[in-house]
């Protein structure tokens, strides 16, 4: 991929710190966005116009008056329409470069397999942990990286998984939360979704160092941030299976 003329002064900012090989890497790069809320559609911002050249983003939901406060990139006048089909046509005017591929499903064991075809990192910012633990496993099977991230009130946290490298999920996360409706501030999905949408792009371009086996904690309240060591399972019942002369 060779950048154009429009694309250099698009990207002039950014060049400074990635170079144009990194510029693109981006552009050739493929992300999988599960959940278009309130911390998917503004990662997916993010994503577009930084260059990324295929979003692939899915989603089961329809825009509702409750999402607004927070989900930035749907209007008034999308409410009651499908949440991927809104998004894309937002990203698509945000960076005609950026090819997105909208999906209206829900994340689930029949559908997980077509959707990380193909792609080259997963996005996880998913409401619920069952969903999660089966992109988890879908990740591990396919040597994907997940760029997991989670929000609720004025808390948050994000993290990186590179399986065979780094400690998944379900090291982490070994039982389910409960599934429920939670109060969420809209900037506190703006901290955690700058935080994984750095992380893409670091790991898409090479720079930078990767929060494998480090958990950022957000605590908006005291509008503090601390990084919490985590390790890896070797008894995980979903990556321990990696030999470690792999890791």
């Amino acid at each position: 991929m060779t950048l154009t003329h429009e694309q250099r002064h698009r990207y002039t900012r950014q060049l400074e710190i990635i170079g144009e090989e990194g510029q693109r890497r981006l552009g050739e790069a493929r992300v999988l966005i599960t959940g278009l809320g309130g911390l998917g559609s503004i990662i997916a911002g993010y994503l577009a116009v930084s260059g990324i050249g295929y979003l692939r983003i899915v989603d089961v939901e329809q825009v509702e008056a409750t999402d607004l406060n927070r989900q930035i990139f749907y209007l008034s006048d999308d409410i009651g329409r499908d949440k991927p089909e809104s998004l894309a046509k937002r990203l698509v005017g945000l960076n005609p470069f950026c090819r997105v591929d909208a999906h209206m499903e829900r994340i689930d064991e029949k559908t997980i397999h077509h959707l990380v075809n193909d792609v080259h990192i997963i996005v996880d910012t998913l409401d619920n942990f069952t969903s999660r633990h089966v992109l988890n496993r879908a990740a591990v099977t396919r040597r994907l990286p997940l760029v997991h991230g989670a929000v609720r009130g004025l808390y948050g946290h994000a993290l990186t998984v590179i399986p065979g490298r780094s400690a998944c999920l379900k090291c982490i996360f070994p039982e389910r939360p409960p599934h429920g409706t939670f109060p969420i501030l809209g900037p506190t999905c703006g901290v955690i979704a700058s935080v994984q949408a750095s992380e893409v792009i670091k790991y898409a371009t090479g720079i930078g160092a990767l929060l494998l086996d480090r958990l950022f904690a957000w605590n908006g309240r005291l509008s503090d941030a601390e990084i919490i060591d985590v390790e890896r399972n070797p008894e995980c019942s979903v990556c321990g299976y990696i030999p470690p002369e792999v890791a």
